[in-house]
């Protein structure tokens, strides 16, 4: 059993934070394009971004911010605009936008950290934003997480947030979030933002390094289409109004808090991997047997990224053949004649051997998945189980779908 519990609130359940989305006309859509995140004092800030050589703007401000100072109050997202190769002048915006909300909050302007998601090559509309930013600071408060969650999507269909609570020293801590995220989803980020408020307090190298652990275990474990995109961002803050005691070194209460942090993290990683563009399903990658969790990982990234894969899953077809051949072409080294493979209860292969299995009965089983309840019984499980070794890892995928293609043909037309 989790030694925590799911509550409401999303990124405002933590206690001293309000959030806040608008309308601010960024979007042509006149969809909610402006959000706001708001910690009551200054927090502990920790980061994790895209790896591409192709950043946006913001995320090369926040990485700056980041490095020189570990704290943040705020972080103002836009929707609609990416502001990624937008050269000289998308980067004076980005300072413009922090400059205004420090402004709008009455704080320095380096306590804003800043994200945007949308076409990339385009810049910020910045008369919408100048005049958006007093009007999402009006609208902050307790209860606004999941404006701020709409408000940050894109190509989503869905909205992704989520609050869990534990205790630490007697005293209930939590941890709250948000993300977005479609397509151009694959490991070492993606088209993905998320956002993690927490009440604890944490050193800020303890902070960081959980942040990047729980980023490897959830988000860097995920993929809709093979792409990374520009401007990545996984940001955390940590304010310390739990009042618990402050957990400065590794022990039973860091471990608590980053497995609570890794869980809030996969279930927004999940979230991103099952809205992929025109998916119909989350399929989930088991791997054990490895010889450490990065090998094992790293064999159920690549099943769960494979086309062919994801193809045969939307067409119901359990052909187990490319599972194995993406096992094999992982890099990973391990024996043939270890292998195993399992399509939710169907043994497929077994010490390297094919077995007979009911295969209309796994075709219903993947037919099953498509129709289950969003994140319930919506999950195509994968087993794989290579040999002898302690590595375990997991990764997410969707289908791969004709309306994959239909959305994105499209995208700026």
């Amino acid at each position: 059993m989790a030694d925590w519990q799911k509550i409401t609130g999303g990124i405002t359940a933590p206690r001293g934070y309000q959030a806040a989305g608008i309308t601010a006309g960024l979007k042509p859509s006149g969809l909610p394009d402006l959000a706001l995140i708001f910690s009551e004092v200054e927090a502990i800030a920790a980061g994790v971004f895209t790896t591409s050589q192709v950043k946006a703007a913001c995320v090369e401000y926040c990485r700056q911010r980041l490095q020189a100072k570990q704290s943040a109050r705020a972080i103002l997202c836009n929707a609609g605009q990416a502001n990624a190769a937008t050269g000289t002048q998308g980067n004076l915006d980005t300072l413009e936008s922090a400059l205004a909300v420090g402004q709008a909050l009455n704080i320095p302007s380096e306590s804003i950290l800043l994200a945007s998601t949308g076409v990339i090559g385009q810049r910020i509309k910045m008369d919408a934003l100048r005049s958006g930013i007093p009007k999402v600071v009006a609208a902050l408060s307790q209860t606004g997480s999941d404006a701020a969650a709409g408000a940050i999507i894109t190509t989503d269909l869905v909205t992704k947030s989520i609050a869990l609570e534990t205790t630490i020293s007697d005293r209930p801590v939590r941890i709250g979030g948000i993300a977005k995220g479609s397509g151009m989803i694959h490991p070492n980020m993606a088209t993905m933002l998320a956002f993690v408020t927490c009440d604890a307090v944490v050193s800020p190298h303890l902070w960081q390094q959980m942040l990047a652990r729980a980023a490897d275990r959830s988000f860097n474990s995920i993929t809709v289409d093979g792409d990374t995109s520009t401007n990545d961002s996984l940001i955390a803050l940590a304010n310390g109004q739990s009042r618990t005691p402050a957990i400065i070194e590794w022990g039973a209460e860091a471990e608590k808090l980053e497995a609570m942090l890794t869980a809030v993290c996969q279930h927004l990683a999940k979230a991103i991997a099952r809205d992929g563009e025109g998916a119909t399903c989350l399929i989930e990658v088991q791997v054990i047997g490895a010889h450490d969790e990065l090998s094992a990982r790293q064999i159920a990234k690549t099943i769960a990224g494979s086309s062919l894969v994801k193809s045969a899953i939307f067409g119901r077809d359990p052909n187990w053949g490319r599972i194995a051949a993406a096992a094999g072409r992982a890099g990973v080294p391990f024996e043939q004649e270890n292998l195993q493979i399992k399509l939710g209860d169907f043994l497929m292969l077994e010490n390297g051997q094919p077995l007979e299995f009911d295969r209309a009965a796994a075709s219903a089983y993947l037919k099953k998945a498509s129709v289950g309840a969003y994140l319930q019984q919506d999950t195509v499980l994968i087993s794989v189980n290579v040999g002898n070794g302690y590595g375990v890892g997991k990764a997410w995928g969707c289908d791969l779908s004709y309306d994959y293609v239909k959305i994105n043909a499209e995208y700026t037309t």
